[in-house]
């Protein structure tokens, strides 16, 4: 597919040990595959997306100096963050709206963009985590960033942010500890979503290999515009370095997992 690149890596010093993924960073398509049936509208929406993740990842790993990953295209063309045999891994329905190019889809046609989009993705994040970790000489942190809808089917969402994990504390309890210390915020332990999922980009590439972790959720009306980037980029920036810093924080290990 000339011209399309599935995940951008940006640089930064291993050396820090600290690498941020953000898997819904995009909301892109392949120009073949045109808009899969669905209005311009839908693009700007949660289902496409994880809206203001792209921005804050780039500041932080500019600000912190350390490597990141992005997700190029849409979460509606296939999920990097679900694994290759999750039924919900190419959505024919999300939020209510149906993907008409996804539904009939052939197992060719699946199989076609786990090798173009999902697989090279996972490829990418596994070469900055192993490069990190062999040019440090540690177990790297891994912090994937994601954002959540203000409401859910008509229900607010309280939270401000949420901590998502599986059973590895190291870097969850601190992180979560850190942002609420902010009287202002509401941060969620595991909501709005739990981070047991097998299959997923941190059971895949931490979980399974004890590295420490953590999957921070942020609300998308506090991140959809500058102001609210460069304000979340200003919190997460120290907090990160602290957490990098804390003793024991780069050991490999292996926690089990609560996932089925």
């Amino acid at each position: 597919m000339p011209g399309f690149q599935p995940f951008e890596i940006l640089p930064g010093d291993p050396s820090h040990a600290l690498v941020i993924l953000a898997d819904h960073a995009m909301n892109r398509l392949p120009a073949e595959y045109g808009d899969l049936g669905l209005p311009a509208e839908a693009f700007a929406r949660h289902i496409a997306y994880d809206i203001g993740v792209e921005d804050v990842t780039r500041k932080l790993s500019a600000r912190l100096g350390v490597p990141a990953v992005l997700g190029c295209f849409s979460r509606l063309l296939i999920d990097p963050n679900r694994g290759e045999d999750d039924p919900t891994l190419i959505m024919k329905l999300s939020d209510g709206m149906v993907i008409p190019a996804n539904h009939p889809l052939s197992a060719g046609e699946r199989e076609h963009r786990l090798n173009l989009f999902h697989r090279p993705y996972h490829d990418a994040v596994a070469t900055v985590i192993s490069e990190t970790w062999r040019k440090s000489g540690k177990a790297p942190l891994v912090i994937s960033i994601h954002s959540f809808t203000h409401a859910w089917k008509g229900v607010p969402r309280p939270w401000h942010a949420g901590v998502l994990w599986d059973t590895d504390p190291r870097a969850v309890r601190p992180l979560i500890d850190a942002l609420s210390m902010d009287p202002a915020l509401i941060v969620g332990d595991n909501e709005p979503y739990d981070g047991a999922l097998r299959g997923d980009t941190m059971h895949r590439h931490c979980s399974m290999t004890g590295l420490p972790h953590a999957l921070l959720e942020i609300r998308q009306d506090l991140i959809g515009h500058p102001e609210g980037v460069q304000s979340w980029v200003d919190r997460l920036a120290p907090i990160l370095t602290d957490l990098t810093a804390r003793p024991g924080i780069h050991e490999v290990e292996l926690h089990g997992s609560r996932v089925v």
